[in-house]
């Protein structure tokens, strides 16, 4: 665990990846912009999941992009957490969720109501906006680099399980793959 100064627990991990994460997706010409295809992707990753939101999510040293988002209205913003339109936005703090987790340990990361768990029950997304489960799974391309993850989340419990997580786990490497190809000049 990590722990501030003053002796506090902090509740984003310390992620000494981000900056050969950040070469590489540059590399790849992603997470900067939105994507259509991984838009597209976000999509179905909700309706195979049943979630109101979902994420293609790429994290830097300072913030999260969300390249590919589904939300239940479809409205999404490029800027402010708190969108004067009542969208969603793209951008998200990095010390707001839980996707620098699921980035740092590599790892999927299921939390069925995130309320039961002290050190994410606090996270400002709870407050801010509603969040009350979340399904993540990293993206780990062919170099071995976490680019990001992918991720839905409910303003409401979710018993998403073993296949849940399965699922989850299974989407991020269809997504791996869509970039590998993508990268290979075969898209």
């Amino acid at each position: 665990m990590t722990y501030d100064p003053t002796g506090h627990l902090l509740l984003t991990p310390v992620d000494r990846e981000a900056p050969v994460r950040v070469q590489r997706l540059r590399q790849l010409g992603m997470g900067e912009w939105p994507d259509p295809a991984f838009d597209e992707f976000a999509r179905k990753l909700a309706e195979v999941t049943e979630a109101p939101f979902s994420m293609v999510n790429f994290i830097d040293e300072n913030q999260q992009f969300f390249a590919g988002l589904h939300t239940p209205n479809g409205a999404h913003t490029g800027s402010d957490l708190a969108a004067a339109s009542g969208g969603v936005s793209r951008i998200m703090a990095r010390d707001h969720g839980y996707c620098p987790h699921v980035v740092v340990r590599r790892k999927a990361l299921v939390l069925e109501d995130v309320c039961d768990y002290p050190r994410f029950a606090g996270n400002p997304v709870v407050d801010e906006i509603g969040i009350r489960s979340y399904l993540g799974a990293p993206l780990i391309d062919r170099t071995g680099i976490a680019l990001g993850m992918i991720c839905v989340v409910d303003t409401e419990p979710r018993p998403w399980g073993r296949a849940g997580l399965e699922t989850i786990k299974s989407m991020a490497a269809e997504l791996v793959e869509q970039i590998h190809r993508r990268e290979d000049g075969r898209i």
